[in-house]
């Protein structure tokens, strides 16, 4: 059996989402019980020329959101980076899976050609569907995925691989 463009990339965000949302849950309870102000986590980052904590979410968000969006052929919702609290990031990534599930696998699977175009720094990337999908906003979404759960791991959250990979 094939798999599909859709198979490969809504459950896939949706999933990783789904985890994301979990370690942000972890985050939150461990600042909690440590004392520790949850806004420190909120702007932890690896590296000074990284996104903090937030924009890791805000940028997975848009990878799975406007990933799914472009290899339908459709435009993605647009959300403000403008969250500020635990909640507004939870409820970002709860509004990405709501999104994810509106998509029909009919705008996607058969469409594997179709072209995608994004202007990134002022130049224009051309790609096929598939090729965007499985070169560009799959391995996007998860580096920003895994960067969050590294800046919570870092900031001394006790989480780990199951934590990210979820259980099966």
């Amino acid at each position: 059996m094939a798999v599909s463009l859709y198979d490969v990339s809504v459950p896939v965000f949706t999933r990783g989402l789904g985890q994301l949302s979990h370690i942000l849950d972890k985050g939150l309870a461990h600042a909690q019980a440590s004392g520790i102000d949850p806004s420190q986590l909120f702007d932890a980052r690896l590296a000074p020329d990284m996104f903090t904590l937030a924009g890791q979410i805000q940028s997975a968000s848009d990878a799975s959101k406007f990933g799914v969006a472009r290899i339908a052929g459709v435009t993605g919702p647009s959300f403000p980076d403008d969250e500020a609290t635990y909640a507004q990031l939870q409820a970002r990534v709860a509004k990405t899976i709501d999104y994810l599930g509106t998509v029909d696998r009919s705008l996607i699977d058969g469409h594997e050609d179709r072209e995608v175009v994004m202007k990134v720094r002022g130049n224009e990337l051309k790609f096929t569907a598939q090729r965007y999908l499985l070169q560009f906003a799959i391995p996007n979404f998860f580096f920003h995925l895994t960067t969050a759960y590294d800046i919570l791991r870092h900031s001394g959250v006790p989480i780990g691989k199951l934590d990210y990979l979820g259980r099966y």
